[in-house]
C-alpha cells in the first residue's frame, strides 16, 4: 500500500483528473476549475490505500532499450502475422504454451504478460494462482522451446533486471 505524503500524494495524477474533467465538461468555468480541481484531490486521498507499491526502477537506460525492443518487436510481428493471413495455403501451428515464470512480483509480471499480448501472434491468456507460469496462446508455433527461451531472453530478463534485480 502506498502511504500518503501529502495532500497531494500523485499530482500526475491530480492534474491529469482536472484536465479530463474540464474535457468532460467542455468547459473552462470558474466553478468547474474548483469541482474538478477538488476532485482532482480527494480522489487520489481517497483511494491511495487501494493502490500497490509504486515499482522502482533500478536502471532507466536498460528500461529504455526494453521500450524499443518491445516496440521493434510489435513492429515486425505485424509484418510477420500479415504475412501468415496473407498466405493462407501455408499451415499454420497454433499452440497453448506453459511458460515457466522467473519473475515474482505482481507488477512485473503484468508487464511481462501485457508486453506478450502486445506482440502480434501472441496473446498471454491465464496467469496460475500460484504466479508460477503463464499460459500463453501462440498462432504459429514450429518450436515450443525456442519460443520460451525467446520470451526468457527478450521480455523476462530485462524486466527483471529493470524492476527486480
Amino acid at each position: 500500500m502506498i502511504a500518503p505524503r501529502s495532500w497531494l500524494p500523485t499530482p500526475v495524477l491530480s492534474i491529469l483528473l482536472l484536465v479530463v474533467w474540464l474535457l468532460l465538461v467542455r468547459s473552462y468555468a470558474f466553478g468547474h476549475f474548483v469541482l474538478g480541481g477538488s476532485l482532482a484531490i480527494l480522489i487520489p486521498l481517497l483511494t491511495h490505500r487501494f493502490w500497490d507499491a509504486r515499482p522502482r526502477i533500478a536502471k532507466p537506460i536498460a528500461l529504455l532499450r526494453f521500450f524499443f525492443r518491445v516496440l521493434g518487436d510489435i513492429i515486425t510481428a505485424n509484418f510477420e502475422v500479415a504475412y501468415l493471413i496473407a498466405n493462407p495455403w501455408r499451415k499454420l501451428k497454433p499452440h497453448f504454451i506453459e511458460y515457466p515464470l522467473m519473475l515474482e512480483e505482481r507488477f512485473t509480471i503484468t508487464l511481462l504478460a501485457s508486453t506478450i499480448s502486445l506482440t502480434p501472434g501472441t496473446v498471454s491468456a491465464n496467469l496460475r494462482m500460484d504466479g508460477k507460469s503463464l499460459l500463453i496462446h501462440a498462432l504459429n508455433v514450429d518450436d515450443e522451446e525456442a519460443l520460451i527461451n525467446q520470451i526468457r531472453e527478450r521480455y523476462e530478463r530485462p524486466l527483471k533486471e529493470i524492476y527486480e534485480c
